[in-house]
């Protein structure tokens, strides 16, 4: 028994990366890069940060002046996006592409 091997408890720094998902400084410069991006798409549809109450309403207002053609912009913003996004992820799943287990 002397080469028995025993579990120990996580030390704080492991739990710590175990509950992040990575490194500290990793994990900051992903969500910071998130953030800028999500930002960004934010801008486009008109959200502003400083009054983000009054956006929201304003966005709910436009798609309610736009009426039907509402559902037409949607359309064909998703149909845009499912051009690129539906073949990468049929190839990834074709070719086997490492999965997030």
């Amino acid at each position: 028994m002397q080469h028995d091997v025993r579990d120990l408890p996580a030390g704080s720094a492991d739990a710590l990366h175990r509950f992040l998902g990575g490194s500290p400084l990793a994990v900051a410069f992903r969500l910071i890069l998130l953030s800028i991006l999500v930002g960004v798409v934010l801008a486009a549809i008109g959200f502003d940060p400083w009054n983000i109450i009054h956006s929201v309403r304003m966005l709910f207002q436009r798609l309610w002046d736009f009426g039907f053609d509402a559902i037409n912009w949607a359309w064909r913003y998703f149909l845009l996006g499912a051009v690129i996004v539906i073949p990468v992820w049929f190839l990834s799943r074709l070719f086997g592409a490492p999965r997030g287990r």
